[in-house]
């Protein structure tokens, strides 16, 4: 009877473990705090290359600013404005980036949530403006507001991502011009990490505003970054006035913004890696400065979106290793500037969840870590070159991200004597799986990932041959059937709902059809 009970326990302590490894966790890892020396590329002499360079372009080539207020501004900053051509002196240029914050914390609606960013830390956030979606079951169509819905829920649990971003999916269902109210409170109610802010029209980021003071207080955004706004160039050396508009809105409440310019290496910037970067640079240079013009300390980030042009089809490219110089050497220019940087992650041009999506994330993702950017964004989801957000791969690269984030924390060296003094007891020819030691660091040891199979092929096809894809799916379900709402504040609630309702009335419902020009 001894011997089996004492099988018995033996079974049950191993199940126990196993289950112990294999459960869910849903608690929010907190910002990553870098451990691991950076790759960059450019000396100390290259560095102040692209930096003189890039300043003699707003000096003398200048960039243009298809905005009257923006034109205004400038000339009262002390700008040399000819006609909508702004030329920036790189004095006022060094200037007025020396008043951007070197870092800030992010403030969610959960406070445990909080995330530092800048310096050494980092937040994967996911991917956003997909017009497609690859479903539950891997059919691409047209998104509804559900599907954001179920994109924000899972941002929610899974505990590589910082934040629900905002229309991580186009909610096809929704009138355009409403949209924005839609996704924004979606972004909130669902998901209580911090988020993004929408940015397609200048009334739209202020609405995103108010929406932010009925959640969080009016005067706590004054001093607390809550959500961030994006502002896309247009490349070469052209900010519009619709971008220009949103980035207002959000700096005068202390709102960051991405300065983005957005490449299309060899289309739209010269066609060689360096010459790009200093363009983006100095794109990037003049509307960080602008942020400073619009309010002085207000928190910016340095931003771009980076890809390379086919020069046999003019089609995107993601994953090449021209992007990843290019974010080698803008991580290092940001870091001379001295103001946290975004850059976009885990990027596939395929078309399906395919080895052409894995490499190209897992190579986007590899120099993104080693180039040390803060705002880690479009980490989840991307493909098809952002045309569509599939679930299988927003799983997967979530769990991607949580590995990169283990990778990039750098050697653990707290339990080193304790391991230590594990080889002496174990000795010559022995084994450790009993030993205290693993039994007390097995769960934290080594990463074991949930979507990867590692077991024999003869294991694999007797559970059904499963292949990547359909596992991510079916954990997909398992995470949305077990979500739990973060209740909104039922007051705050009923004033998001409210605000809602009448901004709908005011907004002309304008369908997509009559905005196509």
């Amino acid at each position: 009877m001894g011997g089996i009970e004492t099988k018995a326990r033996s079974r049950g302590g191993r199940q126990a473990r196993r289950a112990l490894r294999t459960a869910s966790s849903f608690e929010m890892l907190p910002a990553l705090e870098r451990g691991l020396p950076l790759c960059e590329p450019m000396d100390e002499e290259q560095i102040r290359r692209v930096d003189e360079a890039s300043l003699a372009i707003l000096e003398e080539v200048g960039v243009v600013f298809r905005d009257d207020i923006a034109l205004a501004d400038w000339r009262r900053a002390g700008a040399d404005v000819r006609d909508n051509r702004v030329h920036l002196d790189r004095e006022l240029v060094r200037e007025l980036i020396l008043t951007i914050p070197e870092s800030f914390t992010y403030h969610a609606r959960n406070p445990q949530k909080n995330v530092q960013l800048g310096g050494p830390h980092s937040i994967f956030v996911p991917m956003t403006g997909a017009p497609y979606l690859r479903d539950l079951d891997d059919v691409r169509r047209l998104p509804t507001l559900d599907d954001l819905a179920m994109f924000h829920k899972l941002a929610h649990m899974l505990p590589a991502l910082h934040s629900s971003a905002h229309h991580i999916v186009e909610p096809m269902d929704m009138v355009v011009s409403h949209r924005h109210l839609d996704i924004t409170y979606s972004s909130m109610k669902h998901c209580d990490k911090t988020f993004m802010g929408m940015t397609t029209s200048p009334k739209n980021a202020e609405d995103v505003m108010e929406m932010c003071a009925v959640l969080f207080g009016e005067t706590y955004l004054e001093d607390h970054p809550v959500t961030t706004g994006n502002c896309n160039g247009n490349s070469p050396l052209v900010w519009d006035e619709t971008m220009l508009g949103a980035m207002r809105a959000f700096c005068r409440r202390n709102q960051p913004v991405l300065c983005s310019p957005f490449v299309l290496g060899g289309a739209n910037t010269p066609a060689s890696t360096v010459p790009t970067v200093v363009q983006v640079n100095a794109e990037a240079l003049s509307a960080l400065a602008y942020t400073q013009v619009i309010r002085k300390g207000c928190p910016a980030i340095y931003g771009h979106y980076l890809s390379t042009v086919s020069m046999q089809s003019g089609a995107p490219m993601a994953g090449t290793p021209e992007i990843s110089l290019m974010n080698f050497m803008i991580g290092q220019m940001a870091r001379f500037y001295r103001v946290p940087w975004r850059t976009s992650n885990t990027l596939g041009g395929a078309k399906t969840f395919d080895a052409q999506a894995g490499y190209e994330s897992a190579t986007t993702m590899s120099a993104v870590l080693h180039a040390g950017a803060n705002y880690i964004w479009h980490s989840a989801g991307w493909n098809e070159a952002g045309m569509h957000c599939s679930v299988a791969k927003f799983i997967v690269d979530a769990e991607q991200c949580a590995m990169g984030y283990r990778m990039a924390e750098g050697p653990r060296w707290d339990d080193f004597d304790e391991a230590l003094a594990a080889v002496r007891d174990v000795g010559p020819g022995g084994h450790y799986l009993g030993h205290p030691h693993t039994q007390a660091n097995f769960q934290r040891a080594f990463f074991m990932p949930r979507m990867f199979d590692n077991n024999s092929i003869e294991q694999w096809q007797a559970e059904g041959s499963v292949e990547i894809t359909e596992r991510a799916l079916k954990y997909a379900r398992k995470l949305l059937a077990d979500y739990e709402e973060p209740k909104l504040d039922e007051a705050k609630d009923e004033a998001l709902r409210d605000y809602i309702a009448r901004r709908k009335k005011e907004i002309p419902a304008v369908d997509e059809l009559n905005q196509v020009h």
